[in-house]
């Protein structure tokens, strides 16, 4: 499958040696770097009132010196704010600070914030580990407090490449030049929210250097996902793909059960049920009759209905209580592909229902960050610190596939690399998402797809119908039940 390749900070640093070794020397690279910032800024602004550079005593520092210095030679204004120890520029860095100063560029200690004009980013990099030092917090809180608008070179400083968090405090940019290879932690954690459009720039870096580099984390390309489902035969019937039960809805959360088998109804399973509240009963068939619906009030009653579905959707609107408890456990043991979301998570990570440290192959978990913290026992901050860690964790701790959900969501599966789904918006944050998610997840499922591949093309038309959704009505009014009407168009009904 193509897909593009997401790096760590280190993996970053061996690609940039591995393409010095192939005879380009690391002062063209930084040149080179350089003049990419300097057309892409000039793109975007094409006649800066003045070019107001950052630098710190890094690399990223050095690409700083590059702009200001072909800035100035084209007669732009241009000042530099050195923040660090100049003595402590590499070579190459050096080089670019010499040439900057024979441009005419004036070099000064921080002071008073630029008041027009464009700011560039150029302070730390992907060098960063652990909290901003507080120089260079003070310049960073400096720059998000300007209203100016500001490019950042390479990775926003205080944004960790590695995993998308934030050190403390990060500069937020409206435009990101990435340089030699994508880091991964600019599409996930902060990162979405921190580094503006996006731009990747391979500086002339050939593909060999990239065949032989590490990654464990790809993008996948959506239609290639979509491929791995496969078309329809023209003699398929509705037994041809599969059954799926939601199971879920206790008092007064019906809502999310039935969006749930909506979703898995829209999304191709030839029959979708749903298990809840004797209650829910009535409006779910009056919302949705091809749904079959059965109101149970106990697991010995779900029990006989259990022998129908293919795969079942466990945990929208589920709820805490002994019902719920009795629903779960019912599922648990079946041998049945099962998604679980929301409160079966919840009831999973208390410990009664599921031993610790058993694994499951066939199932599909998708916690949000908090779900995750409770999972694994920890807590939501340290999830968000380092999002890769939480779903490999998650993977190896529960088996099947793991989606976890946010900004730049994740899927791991056994023995795979950790997939980043970039699409999506704000306006999933609503009511009633991950009970589409959740039904999308089961019907892939139920049409015969393995957890891995189900939870990646799930994840991804999920978002990108939410994508859809928000174009068309906004992202502030967008609701769950929005992305039905652009389900068909994306599977290529």
């Amino acid at each position: 499958m193509t897909a593009t390749r997401l790096y760590t900070a280190a993996q970053v640093r061996a690609l940039d040696n591995a393409f010095i070794a192939t005879g380009v020397p690391a002062t063209q690279l930084m040149k080179r770097a350089g003049r990419a910032a300097f057309e892409a800024i000039l793109a975007r602004w094409p006649e800066p009132e003045e070019l107001t550079i950052y630098c710190g005593s890094g690399n990223n520092g050095g690409d700083g010196f590059v702009v200001a210095a072909l800035a100035a030679a084209q007669r732009i204004p241009v000042n530099v704010v050195l923040v660090g120890d100049v003595e402590k520029l590499s070579d190459a860095a050096r080089a670019a600070y010499e040439y900057a100063r024979q441009e005419g560029v004036i070099m000064m200690p921080p002071g008073p914030a630029p008041s027009t004009g464009v700011i560039v980013d150029a302070l730390l990099g992907t060098g960063i580990s652990g909290e901003v030092r507080p120089e260079y917090r003070q310049v960073i809180e400096q720059i998000n407090a300007s209203n100016l608008p500001v490019v950042a070179l390479d990775i926003p400083s205080g944004l960790s490449a590695d995993t998308g968090a934030e050190c403390g405090v990060a500069v937020k940019a409206q435009l990101t030049v990435s340089f030699i290879g994508l880091k991964r932690g600019l599409l996930t954690g902060r990162g979405p929210a921190l580094i503006g459009e996006l731009l990747f720039e391979s500086l002339g870096a050939p593909e060999a250097i990239y065949q032989q580099a590490e990654s464990q984390v790809l993008v996948p390309e959506y239609s290639e996902l979509r491929a791995l489902l496969g078309e329809r035969e023209a003699d398929a019937h509705k037994g041809s793909f599969g059954h799926v039960m939601v199971i879920g809805g206790d008092t007064g959360r019906g809502g999310a059960a039935l969006m749930a088998a909506e979703a898995a109804a829209r999304s191709g399973a030839g029959l979708v049920s749903l298990a809840t509240r004797p209650e829910h009963v009535s409006a779910a068939l009056a919302r949705r009759p091809e749904v079959m619906t059965c109101g149970v009030i106990s697991g010995q009653e779900l029990e006989p209905w259990l022998d129908r579905p293919s795969v079942l959707v466990v945990g929208p609107g589920l709820g805490d209580s002994p019902w719920s408890e009795q629903m779960l456990q019912q599922a648990l043991a079946t041998d049945l592909p099962l998604v679980l979301d929301a409160d079966a998570l919840n009831l999973i990570a208390g410990g009664n229902l599921w031993p610790a440290g058993k694994t499951r192959t066939n199932w599909i978990l998708t916690p949000h960050p908090g779900e995750a913290s409770r999972l694994l026992q920890s807590d939501t901050a340290a999830v968000q610190s380092d999002r890769f860690a939480a779903v490999e964790a998650l993977q190896q701790n529960y088996g099947g596939a793991v989606v976890l959900k946010g900004a730049g969501s994740l899927i791991a599966a056994a023995d795979a690399p950790v997939q980043l789904i970039t699409a999506g918006n704000p306006g999933m944050a609503s009511g009633g998402m991950g009970d589409v998610l959740s039904g999308i997840l089961g019907a892939l499922l139920a049409q015969g797809m393995e957890v891995a591949d189900a939870a990646a093309l799930g994840v991804s038309l999920h978002a990108h119908c939410a994508d859809l959704a928000a174009e068309d009505r906004g992202q502030i009014s967008l609701l769950a039940t929005d992305l039905f009407d652009y389900l068909g168009a994306l599977l290529g009904d």
